[in-house]
């Protein structure tokens, strides 16, 4: 169900097309064995899973006028403790609540590390090419690419606990416009999941490759990210000013 990335040639072609939110139709049964199929496969590989809200037309299904994060938030305000891997549990609400999206909580087994979608590219393209192993990385939407890691840990000892200026929580999302650290307290949009615009989340490289140690992603990530905020405080220096 993954697609690997490799060199730019053989890749961006189709980095192009899930950019566009094109996806080939397939028969409404098919597609929802389909999720059923990958939801479980990820709580197969660890990752807990809970319900979210899905798209409604143009808003959330939440109803929430205004919702700030359409599509892409829990059902549940109890999402942490209700987040599990439990196979007959993920069926009954994949069974049950058809259109819904999936979240998983990060910081119990895995953490997320966020990026914008030109900058996770040419990581992933430094990565592979440097041998380095990647875990599961998903395209969330037009703007944002997932790289799924092993975890910090959620240590007894809270003073065992070292916290990162990156670390990112549902609340502070808007203050982390280059790289995320999604952690203890926060989760990530699980594909396969709908976003409005008819957007979408999928799997890059799937739940079978193993969780990889997040520090080994990390420098190459930062570096990326802060060559793609360089690049963009270029653009807008060089907008023509209007009188």
């Amino acid at each position: 169900m993954s697609a690997e990335m490799g060199r730019r040639s053989g890749g961006q072609g189709r980095i192009s097309q899930w950019l566009r939110g094109r996806r080939p139709r397939t028969d409404a049964a098919d597609d929802s064995a389909s999720r059923e199929e990958l939801l479980l496969a990820a709580a197969g590989a660890g990752l807990p899973l809970a319900p979210a809200a899905h798209p409604s037309a143009y808003r959330c299904s939440c109803d929430r006028v205004g919702c700030p994060t359409p599509a892409r938030h829990p059902v549940s305000f109890a999402w942490q403790t209700q987040s599990t891997t439990d196979r007959a549990q993920i069926e009954r609400w994949a069974r049950h609540q058809p259109l819904a999206n999936f979240i998983t909580a990060t910081g119990m087994v895995h953490d997320v590390l966020d990026v914008p979608v030109e900058a996770g590219q040419e990581a992933l393209e430094r990565l592979l090419g440097s041998g380095i192993e990647v875990g599961p990385v998903a395209l969330s939407g037009d703007d944002r690419m997932l790289f799924f890691t092993a975890t910090r840990g959620t240590p007894e000892d809270e003073d065992e606990w070292w916290p990162c200026e990156l670390d990112c929580h549902p609340e502070t999302m808007d203050e982390h416009p280059g790289l995320r650290w999604h952690c203890r307290g926060s989760y990530v949009l699980v594909p396969p999941a709908r976003l409005p615009g008819e957007l979408v989340v999928e799997w890059v490289r799937g739940p079978e490759h193993p969780l990889p140690d997040p520090l080994s992603l990390l420098e190459v990530l930062t570096d990326e990210c802060a060559r793609y905020a360089g690049v963009e405080r270029e653009h807008v220096a060089a907008w023509p000013l209007r009188g």
